[in-house]
């Protein structure tokens, strides 16, 4: 009989990466558990991590480069695929300039280190300036502030949820989403234990959601009115007296108070729909905890004042002195360190040829790629490479941007799948799935709630015939300098730049540690390396290493709210929703997670419910300025009144995608009602919720 082997490895699939122990036999998965002896995530996993064997055994994963020839699918040889790529770009470059060819990188890039190692390696010969990424759905106003405040766009603050006594989240679910930007495995424990301990949690959020239940306190919040909200909690900490000195070197504190100083609680009352008194009562708690922390996740930098949100959200911490403070905010310092080792990331050195949206880090907002491939003229998109994404389904106007990728003369795709935006690609290339290949987290050691490492080694074998990730990209690479008659710099394996990193950190062969790939191979379980401890003010990178509380770009755009209409009575607003077996648009064919009742309907409040004359499971169309959708709606009392929610990723019925399962419930797409022209304009980030929409009977 063959042996069954056991494994220990961490989860990939979100960013709290738990730690699971894998049994297999013959290269076949018989179990996939939590690891309790794993030292960040405790034993718990949540159900994704299980369909880990979904996606291994999955018949619609593809296995082999395919070509599309007409409306059919052929497979072909890797060598052929990388030499037609190389051809069919360059000869697109020499026609129309360099960005005149586009990449967008999607969420599972910063999951798997093959493609943050190499994808650059090919995608860098491209020189465009035409880069998009799911960043700017979803996180940019974190960079962008911590970019403006701290000197560098990863320097990024992390709720120390182990200690605090004070925990205020706005725009966040992380029972849902496990963290989100706060790596913290087993986070429903945590925040049982902080509240065991006499501390208290509350959640801002225009539904009642997973967090929100559990919370001391919820406050529905008008969506897209968060920063209406901060700034009258900001005012109020300074009009009461109730700020306090910290430790850290600061400019700017006259000029954040000036700029709040109009927005007192009593005037933001009305614009984020929280009661004055409960505004200032709110200030006054959280300052007069002993240590007290406030979050702002996705919600919140998703709409028109992202980038306020996570501007005022760091300065609530700071003025309260819960900036770089045991139980506040602190800045980890992780083995393999992204922000000693990287440049701090640069703003609005060059803007989109259509709207003209500022880049951030290389990357213009993905609101500005269908427009760019639509509107003829010099430097419109022609061709496209996308890397892990469907933005399709995952970004603004997803209709809009079906009918310009089908007008592209070429586009490749490195994905598993034939979904709702790789159908229109003209290649296919599929890598190794993350069982069989190693791994190191990177990205999310950097946001972790402790400061932890460990090194993932493969659990099944590597396929005759394929490729992973990084190996794809080397193989475009060297086909792609040889069409172009450029020198190739020599590279080496993911595995191997870790390990030099990990000997150039903290813990490498300057310390006691004297980490290494070879070294962490001696912890399975991951290695904890200690709690988080302030250290910001020896790691600003700001020019002249100071916190800059006040930015110009900031205060400036404090107009633009000032200036802003409010949402007109009666207008139904839509807002996303999370969900702890769901994520993004991805996994929705494995029957594990998407199994029992189906999870993406519209929820609406009673009272809206009655006042459009709807009942709860009718059909109903949903429209916006931009489409339209037909969804099944169901009564809930967790909705503010005036809200409706729907879950993004879903909308699997268009035709040409190949996902057996998703297909059998398709859902609507949210981002089929989502405008690219509501933006947070000063960053560029999409504003997904907030968006208006009317509900009528289908």
């Amino acid at each position: 009989m063959s042996e069954t082997i056991r494994h220990h490895r961490a989860c990939h699939l979100c960013e709290a990466i738990c730690g699971l122990t894998i049994e297999t036999r013959d290269e076949q998965i018989l179990s996939i558990k939590g690891d309790p002896q794993d030292t960040f995530s405790r034993g718990h996993i949540c159900p994704k991590a299980v369909a880990l064997q979904d996606i291994q055994n999955d018949p619609d994963r593809l296995r082999h480069p395919m070509r599309r020839i007409g409306n059919e699918w052929q497979a072909i040889e890797w060598d052929e695929a990388f030499t037609l790529v190389a051809e069919r770009l360059a000869e697109i470059r020499e026609r129309h300039g360099n960005n005149a060819v586009a990449v967008y990188q999607g969420n599972p890039s910063v999951h798997n280190y093959g493609l943050m190692t190499h994808s650059n390696y090919f995608l860098g010969q491209l020189k465009t300036r035409n880069r998009f990424s799911a960043t700017s759905v979803d996180q940019l106003p974190h960079h962008l502030t911590s970019l403006m405040m701290y000197g560098h766009g990863l320097l990024i603050p992390i709720s120390d949820i182990d200690h605090t006594d004070f925990m205020l989240i706005l725009g966040g679910n992380p029972l849902a989403s496990n963290g989100s930007i706060m790596t913290v495995p087993d986070v429903e424990k945590r925040l049982k234990a902080l509240q065991a301990r006499g501390g208290k949690l509350v959640v801002v959020d225009p539904r009642r959601s997973e967090t929100a239940a559990i919370a001391d306190q919820h406050l529905f919040v008008c969506p897209g009115e968060d920063a209406a909200l901060l700034f009258g909690l900001l005012n109020t900490l300074f009009d009461e007296g109730l700020t306090r000195t910290g430790h850290l070197p600061v400019d700017g504190l006259d000029e954040l108070r000036a700029a709040v100083a109009p927005f007192s609680a009593e005037s933001m009352s009305s614009r984020c729909g929280v009661p004055a008194e409960q505004i200032r009562q709110l200030a006054r708690d959280f300052a007069a905890a002993d240590s007290a922390v406030c979050y702002g996740r996705m919600g919140v930098s998703t709409q028109a004042f992202g980038t306020l949100c996570q501007w005022l959200v760091q300065s609530i911490n700071l003025v309260t002195g819960n900036l770089d403070r045991a139980g506040g905010a602190l800045c980890t310092e992780p083995a393999v360190d992204l922000v000693a080792n990287t440049s701090g990331g640069h703003f609005n050195r060059w803007q989109s040829r259509v709207s003209g949206l500022p880049e951030y880090g290389g990357e213009l907002p993905v609101s500005a790629l269908a427009e760019e491939m639509l509107t003829e003229g010099d430097g419109q998109i022609r061709a496209m490479v996308t890397v892990a994404g469907n933005p399709v389904l995952s970004t603004p106007n997803g209709r809009q941007l079906e009918q310009a990728l089908d007008g592209l003369e070429f586009m490749v795709c490195v994905d598993f799948y034939i979904n709702e935006t790789t159908r229109y690609a003209d290649l296919i290339l599929p890598p190794t799935a993350p069982l069989e290949h190693d791994h190191y987290d990177t990205t999310f050691n950097v946001f972790a709630v402790r400061n932890v490492t460990r090194f993932n080694e493969s659990v099944l074998a590597k396929p005759v015939g394929a490729l992973h990730d990084w190996e794809i990209f080397v193989g475009l690479a060297k086909a792609f300098a040889s069409r172009i008659g450029a020198e190739l710099k020599p590279t080496m394996a993911p595995d191997q730049m870790i390990d030099r990193a990990l000997r150039a950190g903290p813990y490498g062969d300057n310390s006691e540690l004297t980490l290494s790939v070879d070294r962490l191979r001696d912890y399975p379980h991951g290695l904890d390396l200690g709690a988080l401890k302030p250290n910001l003010a020896r790691r600003l990178k700001t020019a002249n290493q100071r916190v800059q509380a006040a930015p110009s770009l900031f205060v400036n755009d404090v107009a633009r709210f000032a200036a802003a209409a409010a949402v007109q009575p009666d207008q139904l607003v839509l807002i996303g929703r999370r969900h702890v077996r769901s994520n993004n648009s991805w996994m929705h064919n494995y029957h594990r997670l998407v199994k029992g009742k189906s999870r993406h309907q519209l929820l609406m409040n009673p009272t809206d419910l009655s006042r459009l004359g709807l009942l709860d499971g009718q059909r109903v169309r949903v429209r916006s300025r931009v489409g339209m959708i037909e969804v099944e709606v169901a009564v809930s009392d967790e909705m503010m009144r005036g809200v409706v929610s729907l879950p993004h990723g879903w909308g699997h019925g268009r035709p040409g995608v190949q996902l057996d399962i998703a297909s059998r419930q398709p859902g609507a797409s949210a981002n089929d009602l989502t405008d690219e022209r509501q933006l947070d304009v000063l960053s560029g980030n999409a504003a997904l919720n907030g968006v208006p929409v009317w509900v009528e009977a289908a």
